[in-house]
C-alpha cells in the first residue's frame, strides 16, 4: 500500500501566545510562514500521487506555501479536535483545569465540554488517512506516495494507531510545527518511517531499474535493514 507523509501546519499566532486553538480560524505567524515555506525544499522532487488538507485556515496556507500551485482536497476528517469551551484559552490557564491530569494520563476518557471526545477524533483520523491511502494504492500502486496536512492531536493519533498504541499512549508522540510524518501502510502492518521529521524527505522515493516493477513487501528487514527508503 502506498505511503503517507503527514504534515503538521506551521505555527500559528495561537502557538505563539500559548492558547489553544481548536477550529478558530488563527492563521500562521511570521515563523509559520517561514516553515512552511521551508518544506517546499524538502518536498521538491517527490511525486506525490494526492495532497489532502485539514479544513482549517492555517493548513491551507502551510499546504499553499509548502507546495505551491498545488490546490488541496478538503477532507474535515483531518480537522483539528473539536475542543469546545477550552478554545481560546490560554494553555497555563487550562492546566489548572480538573479535566487537564485527564487529557495527559487517560485520553481516551476525555470529552471536552461542548466539544468532542478524543476517541472520536482519533477514530476519524486514522479512517481518513487509512481510506485514502487506500484510494491512493487503487489509483497509484503500492509505491505512491502522497501527502496530508492536518494538526498536532490528530497526527499523534494516527501515529499511535500505526504504532500499535492505545490512545492513552498517544501523548508521548511528539508533531512539532511544520514537521513530517511518514507512514507506509501494508497489508500486513503499517511502519513508521519517520516521525517529528525535519530534514531530508528524498529517500523516500522508491529506487528501481527502467522497466523493473517494484514488489510490495510486510516484511520487516531482520536487523533493521540498510535504509534509505520506504
Amino acid at each position: 500500500m502506498a505511503t503517507v507523509l503527514l504534515l503538521r501546519h506551521g505555527r500559528t499566532t495561537a502557538n505563539a501566545t500559548g492558547e489553544l486553538a481548536g477550529r478558530r480560524p488563527v492563521e500562521l505567524d511570521d515563523t509559520g510562514r517561514v516553515q512552511a515555506a521551508g518544506v517546499a525544499g524538502r518536498l521538491a522532487g517527490i511525486p506525490l500521487a494526492a495532497v489532502v488538507s485539514s479544513p482549517l485556515i492555517r493548513c491551507r496556507q502551510t499546504v499553499g506555501l509548502a507546495l505551491p500551485g498545488i490546490e488541496p482536497v478538503i477532507d474535515e476528517g483531518l480537522t483539528e479536535c473539536g475542543y469546545g469551551e477550552w478554545e481560546g484559552r490560554p494553555l497555563k490557564e487550562l492546566a489548572k483545569e480538573p479535566l487537564w491530569p485527564v487529557v495527559q494520563q487517560h485520553p481516551s476518557a476525555v470529552t471536552f465540554p461542548g466539544g468532542e471526545s478524543m476517541a472520536a477524533m482519533s477514530a476519524r483520523g486514522i479512517a481518513t488517512i487509512r481510506t485514502w491511502d487506500e484510494k491512493v494504492t487503487a489509483e497509484h500502486g503500492p509505491e505512491a506516495i502522497w501527502l496530508a496536512c492536518s494538526h498536532g492531536d490528530v497526527i499523534k493519533a494516527i501515529v499511535a494507531d500505526a504504532m500499535g498504541l492505545h490512545l492513552d499512549q498517544f501523548q508521548r508522540i511528539v508533531a512539532d510545527p511544520a514537521s513530517i510524518t511518514v507512514i507506509r501502510y501494508t497489508p500486513t502492518r503499517p511502519f513508521l518511517v519517520r516521525v517529528n521529521d525535519t530534514g531530508e524527505l528524498a529517500s523516500l522515493v522508491p529506487k528501481k531499474s527502467a522497466g523493473e516493477k517494484p514488489a510490495e513487501s510486510s516484511d520487516a528487514a531482520v536487523g533493521g535493514g540498510a535504509g534509505g527508503g520506504v
